[in-house]
């Protein structure tokens, strides 16, 4: 194959930051149909979710869709407000975005309005805002996009915000207008870690979650393989290569394109090679292979191909070539939560058993916060291939010795929840064989069990 590259096409891709409207490898998945549909009906919408998995590239591309169809939409980024500022400053902050992004600050003079209504507590003037300001100017359906929402977690009145949305959706029995009303916040934080007071009467209540996901095959090929053409054989193939190691999560996943991309570029430059799979055909005749290979073989060529290109290029010296900075935002995530210690030993779980329950306790919630792993059919396991060659046992290790944990206590036989487990189900089908006379089994089962002191403990728990 042969082609004349060009400089931008390395450009086609897109690392880090939210793309744009349109942007030709944005990639539409099934959180883009569930959010259009709820917002569209009036539900409260929440996108909670690890950094750099496309909140905000979501929230960009919904804005543009709603208001196609005639929806009146504000983005309030809450980084730009701040966390270090009274309730006061907090609530005229949100005001003035809001009067901003509906194009209604020469309409009402922020200043007097604000002032003049100084007698109220801030969130009071919010209410009056919503109500007096933007159903009355605005008579189409209104949807207001809360970004950075975790930015909030610090600020100390921030029940009274989550009190004041859900009665925007109390109200609606009362006053219809308010039908016309929804919101949709967005941000790295669990509904937990934004509510401070348990027996508050929260919006997550009666919101709609929807998940975020990593891109598949399928959501993929028709935007990130459109980089490909012209410069490798079978462009899906690639993709297919990549997703392989990140598991559709976005930023690697743009990231390795764009590698592909850049690598194609160097090939060519140093000796013409034009296709990832040509060098390793090649390379096949040397060894004695014959030209005439499969599709299979053409797929293994790209397969390790690719494998070399995120060896060298994102694992090996990782703190180094991580730039932009994705690995290391995890990492710190991690190290620098009060939680640490709890949380490297969860992991350590994790990485020991291939899987662990999920049980959405505090730290599991933190650690799927940081990116490192996901929650898959009820178990939690490392995200992709990328994080468990990275964030492999000798790094855990290594971070929870200098944290002052001996490895002899790790290394100390103890039950993991996933032992655990096994041996409850082990019980279970104990007891079940015994219900139904098969005793011979059941005596099997003991025998089985008496390797491991707690396997026999569980058992007679469940036959006495």
């Amino acid at each position: 194959m042969n082609y004349e590259y060009n400089m931008s096409d390395c450009n086609y891709y897109k690392v880090g930051g939210s793309l744009e409207y349109q942007h030709p490898t944005y990639v539409v998945r099934k959180a883009d149909s569930e959010l259009y549909e709820g917002l569209l009906n009036g539900e409260f919408c929440y996108v909670l979710n690890s950094r750099q998995m496309g909140k905000s590239s979501l929230r960009v591309h919904m804005t543009k869709k709603l208001k196609a169809q005639g929806v009146k939409c504000a983005s309030i980024d809450m980084t730009r407000i701040g966390s270090h500022v009274t309730p006061e400053e907090w609530y005229g902050g949100v005001v003035s975005e809001l009067l901003r992004g509906f194009s209604l600050s020469r309409k009402v003079n922020f200043s007097n309005w604000w002032r003049d209504r100084e007698m109220l507590s801030p969130v009071q003037r919010l209410s009056e805002f919503i109500e007096d300001v933007l159903l009355l100017e605005l008579s189409r359906i209104i949807v207001i996009f809360i970004d950075e929402i975790d930015s909030i977690i610090k600020i100390p009145f921030r029940d009274d915000f989550f009190a004041f949305i859900r009665a925007c959706y109390n109200q609606r029995a009362d006053n219809s207008d308010y039908q016309r009303l929804t919101f949709c916040l967005l941000g790295v934080a669990t509904p937990s870690n934004l509510i401070a007071d348990r027996n508050l009467s929260t919006p997550f209540n009666i919101g709609r979650a929807i998940e975020l996901t990593g891109f598949k095959l399928s959501e993929a090929k028709l935007s990130l393989t459109q980089g490909f053409v012209g410069k490798v054989n079978s462009p899906e193939d690639v993709l297919a290569a990549i997703l392989t190691w990140t598991e559709g999560q976005p930023f690697l996943t743009q990231k390795l394109c764009k590698l592909v991309v850049e690598q194609v570029a160097t090939n060519v430059a140093a000796d013409g090679v034009t296709d990832v799979t040509d060098r390793f055909v090649e390379k096949d005749k040397v060894f004695g292979e014959t030209d005439n290979s499969s599709a299979t073989s053409a797929k293994e060529s790209v397969a390790t191909w690719v494998e070399e290109l995120v060896r060298s290029h994102i694992i090996d010296n990782w703190e180094t070539v991580d730039e932009p900075e994705h690995l290391r935002t995890i990492r710190d995530r991690i190290l620098w939560s009060p939680r640490k210690e709890q949380l490297l030993l969860l992991y350590r779980q994790i990485l020991q058993h291939g899987e662990v329950r999920a049980k959405d306790t505090p730290e599991q919630m933190e650690l799927r916060l940081s990116g490192l792993v996901v929650k898959q059919q009820g178990k939690l396991q490392v995200y992709n291939r990328i994080y468990g060659s990275v964030f492999n046992l000798n790094w855990v290790d290594e971070v929870l010795a200098e944290a002052g944990l001996l490895l002899e206590e790790l290394e100390t036989p103890t039950s993991s929840q996933t032992e655990i487990q096994a041996l409850e189900q082990m019980a279970n089908e104990a007891l079940q064989l015994f219900e139904s006379q098969q005793i011979e089994a059941l005596l099997l089962a003991i025998q089985a069990g008496q390797r491991n002191d707690q396997s026999l403990e569980l058992i007679r728990a469940a036959v006495s």
